[in-house]
């Protein structure tokens, strides 16, 4: 199985994408990963990617157009590091989610 996109954010597009395959995930859930990408892109700038790997671990990839002299590199560094800390327990439970229900492995054995 190859890598599957979670949700994206666009500050060129100013648009949000979620994977229809994840529209069962709860509301709060929905709307929580939707202003977590667009206030990153808001203030970093370029594109978000939120997706799992084929292990089934979340990454974020983040992406630029090369003539954009506003996106802050560094920025982007910092902020997915404070994303990754304050939404740990939303990020951890999406990826047990994934592995449960998208790759099928035992639910049981996640939560060891």
């Amino acid at each position: 199985m190859e890598d599957m996109v979670l949700c994206a954010s666009s500050a060129y597009e100013e648009k949000y994408y979620l994977n229809e395959r994840f529209a069962g995930l709860p509301e709060s859930i929905r709307e929580e990963l939707q202003i977590m990408c667009v206030l990153y892109t808001a203030e970093i700038g370029g594109i978000l990617t939120l997706i799992f790997d084929e292990e089934g671990n979340l990454e974020f990839v983040t992406n630029s157009y090369e003539e954009d002299l506003l996106y802050d590199d560094i920025g982007s560094v910092l902020k997915i590091k404070q994303l990754r800390e304050s939404k740990k327990e939303l990020l951890e439970s999406l990826e047990i989610y994934y592995k449960a229900f998208i790759l099928g492995q035992d639910i049981s054995e996640l939560l060891e």
